[in-house]
């Protein structure tokens, strides 16, 4: 994709806004409750920071996607869960305090291993003069889109903690609604390439994203966790943060490319039928338990 005034200017405006609304509904107990109760939060981000993105790249070795695609695919698999998972885990009733905490230390977790991951994936799938690693000042970059609006977003909610409870939801939907705007703009400029690949990637989109409920899911199940803290998992990891991959993906400043964009397009709307379906199957199977109150 050319880069456009539209992507260079809104694009990294939109990403600030979602991460700083993201700020808004974190405090620091989030983060303190990891060293307080920190199995289920390290189980989580092994399964989230390690075991995922190896499964994801046997998936983009095992559909045989075109390298910008396997990239993509690799980049929403480095990006953290995104903040609705704390809404599907209050619906199907699971740890919804694990989930904030798991998104609060894995966003910061992601500044290092997001670049990491997408380096190692570019210099892998796309031959030496397609690849354009992300370099140093672009993850500087990186970091000061993703954490930098969530750090003010917190010291926001720590001084004004009535102004962010007004302003959190307010936020979030209106950044989501910008970024929506921006997405479509620039897929309707590369339509055809849209077309062309979404078929190919749309299975390997939704077997990643079975697996990713999966192993969310079921490893902690295996390790001995509470049930409820499995559900808030498999949800934490099922819902990846699409919003925050099509970004970088996009933004002209970073990666500048619409076709890696596509996995995490795709995977969005998927990821929410098949989340919804997860929590209908976890309190069929086990409603009488996680009707329970919470201890």
């Amino acid at each position: 994709m050319t880069a456009s005034p539209l992507l260079t200017a809104f694009l990294p405006m939109a990403l600030g806004i979602i991460m700083l609304g993201l700020g808004l509904s974190l405090t620091l107990a989030d983060f303190a409750r990891v060293l307080k109760f920190p199995r289920p939060v390290l189980i989580g981000l092994a399964c989230q920071v390690l075991l995922l993105p190896a499964l994801c790249f046997l998936i983009a070795k095992g559909f045989a996607l075109a390298p910008a695609l396997a990239v993509g695919l690799m980049l929403l698999a480095a990006s953290p869960g995104g903040t609705s998972a704390n809404l599907y885990s209050h619906l199907a009733h699971g740890d919804v305090a694990l989930n904030i905490s798991l998104t609060a230390v894995n966003s910061v977790i992601a500044v290092l291993t997001l670049p990491l991951i997408v380096n190692l994936s570019m210099l892998h799938f796309m031959a030496a003069d397609q690849a354009l690693p992300l370099q140093f000042g672009k993850v500087l970059q990186v970091f000061a889109i993703v954490l930098g609006p969530v750090a003010i977003g917190m010291w926001v909610r720590s001084r004004f903690p009535g102004f962010a409870a007004r302003m959190d939801k307010p936020v979030k939907i209106g950044s989501a609604l910008f970024l929506l705007l921006v997405v479509v703009l620039a897929f309707v400029k590369d339509w055809q390439t849209v077309v062309e690949f979404a078929p190919v990637v749309g299975l390997a989109a939704l077997t990643f994203n079975l697996i990713s409920l999966g192993v969310g899911y079921c490893v902690p199940r295996l390790l001995k966790l509470p049930l409820r803290q499995a559900v808030a998992i498999g949800m934490e990891i099922g819902i990846h943060n699409g919003t925050l991959a099509i970004a970088l993906a996009l933004s002209p400043m970073l990666l500048n490319n619409s076709t890696m964009a596509i996995p995490a397009a795709i995977y969005s709307l998927i990821m929410f039928f098949t989340a919804g379906l997860f929590g209908w199957w976890v309190n069929w199977v086990h409603g009488k338990e996680l009707s329970q109150p919470l201890d």
